[in-house]
Order: C-alpha cells, then structure tokens, then sequence
C-alpha cells in the first residue's frame, strides 16, 4: 500500500482540533471566575460576550507558545512555562475589548486575577492527564518488576522520567540509593532516597521484611564501578536480586511519543576494576606519532589491533599492519578502512621469524616507530610447543629489532609481559630474552653513536582479549557451566585493553624523548591491585543473573603447566620507580651486553630449528637464571605478591 502523508497527518491534527476546543472552554471557564473573584457581588456572566472573547483571546495569545501542539501526555517544566506565558498575554489581550466596549474592570485587581485563574485551569489538567498516564499499567497487562536505583542524580531523575513516557516498560521504581550518605531521606521525582550504597545491605533486608523486595537494581550512575559494585554485587546477590544498567544518558533523554523501549543493560565485567582512569598526554602521543611512518607487528591481534586504531586516530603518514594470520589481518584493516579512511595503510602478511623478509620489509617501509606486539602468548601453547615459542617470542624479537635499527627508526617498543618476572613458563622466560635484548639495545643507542631507542613496556592480563580467561567464563556460561578456575589462590593483574595500549603509547612518548631514563629500564603499567580469578568467575555469574555455586558450579582443576599461582610485576633486584607520568612505573634494568644476548639467541634458535629441545632450554636457563620451569603445574611459594604492591 502506498504511503499517504495526507492520512498520517491526519490523527495530529485531530488531538490539535482537540486541544484547541479544551483550551477554548477553559479559557471562557476563566473569565467568570476571575470575574466572581474580583466582584462577588456582581453578575460573573454579564456581558456574555466577554466570555466568548476570552476563549479567543487566549488561542491568539497562545499562537507564539504553540499552546495547540503540546503533547498532554509528556508535558513538561517547558510546556507549563508556555501555560504560564500564554495566560499573561491572554490576561493583557482580554482588556483591549473591555477598553473598546466602555466597560470597566471588576477592581483593579482582575487582569491579576484572569492570568492566575487561567493559568491553573490550563496548567492542573495538562499534570493531571500525565500523572494519570504514568501511573497505568502497562498495555500488555503484564506485571511490573520493583526496581531500585542506585544513583541519586540526573540520572535517576531521567531514568524515572523516562519510565513514566514508556507505557510498554515492565519497570517500577520503589526508591532509590544514593552514593553518599548526605541524600538519604529526601526524594527524587516523588521516590524516597533510602540510603547509600553502603547502606545496600541493611536497606535491601529491611525491604525483604516488608515485602517490597526489588527484583532488580538499576546502576543509573555511570561512575559507580571497582570495590563499591563489587560489594553491592555481594549485597544483591545474597537477596537474589539482580544487578542491570540504565541505558545511557543521551537515550533516557529522548521522551518523545513513540521513541524506543526502555531497555537496561548488563553491568560489564570492566565496571569491576577498581582503578581510577588515568590521565594521557594525548598532546605528546599526536607529537610522537603524526606525520610519521608507523609499522605495528601482531596487528590481528588483541593488543596490536588497538594500537593500530589509536596510531590512526593520531594521523600517521603511512600504518603498517603487519601479521602472519590472513583473517585477523584482514578484519583490522577492513576496519581502518572504515573509521580512518584518510590513513594510508599497507597490510602485510609476514612471520617475524623470518629474518630476511622482515630486513627486506622494514628497509622498503622505512618506519620511524616500530610497535612490536606479535609473540606467542598463551601459557599453555607455548609449553606444548617450546620450541615454536623461543623462536616466535625471543629470535623473532632480535629480529624486528635488528631490522628497525638497520632501517633507521626512531624507536622501536616491546610489549611485554607480568609474566617475564621471575618466570615459571617457557613464554615468560622467552619474553625475558627479548626485554633482555631490547634493554641492551637501548642502552647502547643512548652512548655517543647514538641510534635507534628501544622502549619495553610490561604490564599483566587483558580484559577480553583472545584467549583469556573473561571469554573462556562467557562460553562456559552460555553452556550453562561449570566455570573452571585453576585454583582458588589464583591471581591475576588486570587492565582493558584501551587503557593498556593508551599507557603504552605514553610509555612510547616517555621512553622515546630527551627526558627517558638513561639506564634502560622497563616501564611498568599501573595494574592496581591483582585479582582473585575465582572472584572474577563469580562476579561474571552474578552479572548474569545467576547465583554462582547454585545455579552455576564453579570447579577447580588445577594449575596448567609452567603457571604460577601469583604474577609479579617487578623482580626483587628491579625495584620499582614512580616516573613523573600517572600509571607509569619504572623498573630498574638487569641487562647484559646486546652482543652477548644477540649470540645466544642465535644459538637458542639454531638449536631450535634442529629440534634439539634440552640444549635450547639449557641455554635459556643460562641466560635467565630466575626462571624456574614448573612444567606439571604445580602449585609452589613462586611468584608471591610483591610486599611493595600490597
């Protein structure tokens, strides 16, 4: 059927005839009435033309207000503004005829009188028709679920407002909490403030009591994440109520007729880190990064596709995306293509193993930055191919760097990892190596030849990325569970991905200029403190809304070869250092001659291209003498929390 604009216009212009009549009776209603309260004592309805014209003089007065077009339902502190100004001009306009006619006023006092009668009689109808339509049930007929909100601020306010506008919502307030402690007691939009989200627990008991139980709590409070969530996590869960989102600000906002439903959201699992976002030098990142030639290694992956979208943003001359895998090198590059089009890219399929096509490619590229992120990384993996791992992780990292000095660059970064402290795994001891090589490296370009700095960066787990434990939980969860942690007395450090890449291009801005440390140090990301994974296993099932060791069993299988129960950050003869940059720490370098490092990592890698396992682990044992390989996974006193750190 053809669309006909004439037929959807015309249900508007209905309810705009109507509102026209009802303000037209109320306006005439007006004029008797302000009459009678002027003069009781005189006749209110003498002349009656005077009534008629009071009708009129309110719909002209009402003509720049657009009295006529408001939408009853949603009326709002602007509409009644309009009321308010049209009943003044109708007051001002009523008298003209008055003056014209010969006809005097009631008392002085009437065109006070008019303005306020027709002002309350316009303005109590449109509040009343709103109040009546928020309190309905919902057109389905279902029931509605108590809510409470957490949040006492514009937020919450939206939020209510926004329920009262959705007549299809299966949402009631019941009240809300508050951040503080200062707002309990008083209300928003009606609702009592009953307490602070310290108060969650006893607040949420006393409802229980009585029977009014919320069946969800509604975060409408975007600030309100870390230790505070995560102990108003345990409050909700020990009731059995579940914790969702408010939509964000900009969507509550929009109360106009037919706009979207209301629908919340789920808390994230990064709403729990505790730790503050930490200020960058943005300014000092577009100085580092625009106008030049950027190549990044491992761009496919978790790490190296977000420091290929952050590099863009900042306007390199020319992004290079370099990875040995097809489809993730694609996907990365699509992307680009779409949110940075003006970037010039040039995505390359390559193995850092293979050091004469990456001499051969970096002399073509030319780069000035070198953003080393590609490395065998998993744990597991690597312990199951030892020698794949030492090849990829230490003689791949010789390479891009040997390579990006040989091409002239600027500076070259390694991302590292928690893991190369104190290493119990063939990854974290092959990660060493490389901060061993890259340190030496960079000792040597701040020497009177100079060259080409080496910046290495370490920092722990990322949230979400491949192959880490948050999507492991979310595939066991959809399966229904059981979620499986290692070990209780498991813990990890933690950071979102965007956070890490943004501390390690400040790190990049540090490490690369005239004010970098001398010594080769490591800089070290700020994780906050470390967490327990069974914790994390337990929140993830309670923001599903389930309860965890009831409806979702939580099992304990043990360590995984070359794990340790705790990560370290700093080694005990690499005491940390604060730099005058928030987020960023210092570790203070254990280095050997780059030469030394270089010759046995050729010797490592030749050993492992023959296949020859015990000597190649011998001779990283050598080079690493803190590495202490638990390969069974057992559970030992390696890899305590650092005393600095707690």
């Amino acid at each position: 059927m053809r669309y006909d604009p004439g037929m959807a216009a015309r249900p508007a212009l209905i309810r705009i005839a109507l509102n026209v009549g009802v303000d037209a009776v109320l306006a005439a209603v007006a004029v008797p009435l302000a009459h009678w309260l002027a003069d009781p004592a005189a006749d209110p309805l003498t002349p009656l033309w005077t009534i008629a014209w009071g009708a009129a003089a309110l719909l002209l007065a009402g003509l720049p207000f657009r009295l006529s077009t408001q939408y009853w339902r949603f009326a709002g502190a602007g509409d009644l503004l309009g009321v308010g100004a049209a009943a003044i001009a109708a007051a001002a306009i009523f008298p003209v005829a008055l003056h014209e006619a010969g006809l005097p006023f009631p008392s002085p006092a009437f065109p006070a009188l008019h303005a306020l009668v027709l002002m309350v009689l316009l303005a109590v109808p449109r509040i009343a028709y709103r109040l009546m339509q928020e309190s309905r049930a919902p057109q389905d007929g279902r029931e509605t679920q108590p809510v409470l909100l957490v949040g006492a601020g514009e937020g919450s306010d939206l939020f209510i407002r926004a329920l009262g506008a959705d007549r299809r919502t299966p949402y009631r307030v019941i009240g809300l909490l508050s951040l503080g402690q200062a707002q309990t007691g008083r209300r928003i939009g009606g609702l009592p403030i009953l307490g602070g989200v310290t108060d969650a627990a006893e607040v949420l008991a006393g409802l229980r009591t009585t029977g009014r139980l919320p069946s969800v709590l509604v975060l409408t409070d975007p600030e309100l994440a870390g230790e505070r969530l995560s102990a108003l996590m345990e409050a909700a869960d020990h009731e059995g109520i579940r914790i969702a989102r408010a939509p964000q600000l900009t969507t509550l906002d929009n109360t106009a007729p037919g706009s979207a439903r209301l629908e919340l959201r789920p808390v994230a699992i990064e709403d729990l880190l505790n730790r503050p976002q930490v200020p960058l030098d943005r300014e000092g990142m577009a100085r580092l990064v625009q106008g030049r030639r950027v190549l990044v290694t491992g761009a496919g992956g978790t790490i190296g596709s977000e420091l290929a979208r952050q590099v863009a943003a900042l306007g390199p001359e020319l992004l290079v995306l370099l990875d040995n895998g097809e489809y993730a090198l694609w996907q990365i590059d699509i992307e680009l293509a779409d949110s940075h089009p003006a970037v010039p890219r040039r995505p390359v399929i390559a193995d850092i193993r293979d050091e004469g096509r990456i001499r051969s490619l970096l002399a073509e590229v030319s780069p000035d930055l070198v953003f080393h992120a590609a490395a065998l990384k998993h744990v597991p993996m690597v312990e199951a191919n030892p020698l794949e791992g030492l090849l990829t992780n230490a003689a791949g990292t010789r390479n891009v760097a040997d390579a990006a000095r040989a091409a002239g660059a600027l500076a070259m970064v390694l991302i590292s990892t928690d893991k190369a402290v104190n290493p119990s795994s063939l990854m974290g001891a092959s990660k060493r190596l490389a901060e061993m090589y890259c340190q030496g490296l960079d000792i040597a370009a701040r020497g009177p030849a100079g060259g080409m700095r080496c910046v290495t960066v370490r920092f722990g787990n990322v949230l979400g990325s491949t192959g880490s434990v948050v999507p492991l939980f979310q595939r066991q969860l959809a399966r229904g569970g059981p979620l499986t942690v290692t070990h209780p007395d498991m813990r990890r450090y933690f950071m979102t991905v965007r956070e890490a890449v943004g501390l390690v291009l400040e790190a990049s801005v540090v490490g690369s200029g005239d004010a970098a440390p001398p010594n080769g140090g490591i800089f070290v990301l700020d994780m906050g403190e470390p967490v327990k994974i069974v914790d994390l296993a337990r929140q993830m099932v309670r923001l599903a809304g389930l309860r965890p060791d009831i409806d979702v069993e939580i099992r304990f299988t043990g360590l995984r070869p070359g794990e340790k129960l705790f990560e370290e950050l700093f080694h005990g003869r690499e005491p940390a250092t604060p730099t005058e940059h928030p987020g960023l720490l210092m570790a203070t370098p254990r280095t050997a001659d780059p030469a030394i490092v270089g010759r046995a990592i050729d010797e490592i890698a030749a050993a492992c291209r023959g296949g020859n396992a015990g000597l190649a682990l011998s001779l990283l044992a050598r080079l690493v003498p803190e590495f202490q390989h638990n390969p069974d996974g057992a559970a030992t006193s390696r890899g305590r929390v650092d005393p600095a750190r707690t």
